[in-house]
């Protein structure tokens, strides 16, 4: 059963009319979300620790999760059983990016939406995204994270600083979840990147939490 904090953390308001940037053109869409998922085990999986599935949290039972070890201001790493696991970030160049605005608001990065802060340039990306198995090196491609920015690896909730990330397994060994929550002044983010039997399959994104 997931804390009480957790269940009061996503009902908080996330009303548009109270977020600048739905003032112009908001080029996200909703088509990798949680409730996009078909009924399938990997979305019973994703209940248990998402923000976005909290609905269908009830009566399930917690996956494994294998916490961060060590995290600075530009990364955070993982450990445990026969997992290993990193993100980086790097500084965002906007000298390598075509940037497209509605009025003076980003709305596009590379003609592609984007995630992190949206309507503002970039502060940072995500680098690297790194995950190893038993011996063996999960590919993750740059696809799956190139649009993800201004990662926040950690947030300060009434002085206490706080972070959700983790990778989680899968009851019966074939899944694993590597999760990060941003939490953004103009609307949070979370991702989950989804390996099943040591390959890459998809992500689940979901945005708008405040």
């Amino acid at each position: 059963m997931k804390n009480l904090f957790i269940f009061l953390f996503i009902f908080q308001s996330i009303s548009c009319c109270a977020q600048k940037f739905y003032d112009y053109d908001d080029t996200r869409r909703k088509n990798e979300s949680f409730i996009r998922l078909p009924k399938t085990q990997i979305r019973n999986d994703l209940a248990t620790f998402t923000l976005s599935g909290t609905d269908e949290s009830v009566g399930k039972d917690e996956l494994q999760k294998i916490p961060f070890t060590t995290f600075g201001s530009d990364s955070m790493n993982f450990e445990g059983s026969n997992i290993k696991a990193s993100i980086k970030l790097v500084p965002f160049d906007k000298s390598k990016h075509k940037i497209d605005y509605d009025e003076k608001y980003v709305i596009r990065i590379d003609r592609k939406t984007y995630y992190g802060d949206y309507g503002e340039i970039p502060k940072t990306s995500i680098g690297s995204i790194l995950l190893t198995i038993d011996t063996d090196t999960i590919p993750i491609p740059p696809i799956a994270y190139q649009d993800i920015h201004n990662v926040n690896l950690t947030y300060t909730d009434n002085g206490t600083l706080k972070t959700r990330n983790g990778v989680y397994k899968s009851k019966d060994g074939h899944r694993t979840y590597f999760y990060i929550f941003c939490k953004n002044k103009t609307g949070s983010y979370e991702v989950t990147w989804i390996i099943q039997d040591k390959q890459y399959i998809r992500r689940v994104l979901d945005y708008g939490f405040m």
